[in-house]
């Protein structure tokens, strides 16, 4: 089993950025997962932002490339969402899964909330 928490959520401004947090609970490594980020704005269905795999391999939704950068560090078991040129249409419930090989993401944390205005 694995916990994720995620921070670092807030209300910002169009044009701000932020840096969101997913970091495993109580010392999991996470060096062995695909992370990833997603999204759910209200009303809409959740959707993909970003992942990296344990290679590092990086996969970014067009909506967001060039604008945010997934990282992770497996010493500190933490994968990082760092957002620039923010939009209002960015304003979403932000989540961080993990998942093992090809399969479904298995661990979701309970998501941190980014608000953008305009």
């Amino acid at each position: 089993q694995v916990q994720l928490v995620e921070s670092g959520g807030g209300l910002v401004q169009a044009g701000d950025s932020l840096r969101l947090s997913c970091a495993a609970a109580s010392g999991r490594t996470l060096t062995n997962y695909e992370m990833g980020w997603f999204r759910q704005a209200p009303g809409k269905e959740r959707e993909f932002v970003a992942a990296v795999t344990w290679t590092g391999r990086i996969d970014y939704a067009d909506s967001v490339k060039g604008r945010f950068t997934i990282s992770r560090d497996n010493v500190k078991s933490t994968v990082y969402l760092q957002m620039t040129s923010l939009k209002p249409e960015d304003t979403a419930v932000y989540y961080c899964a993990a998942r093992e090989g090809f399969g479904s993401y298995a661990y979701w944390g309970r998501g941190t909330q980014v608000t953008v205005s305009s």
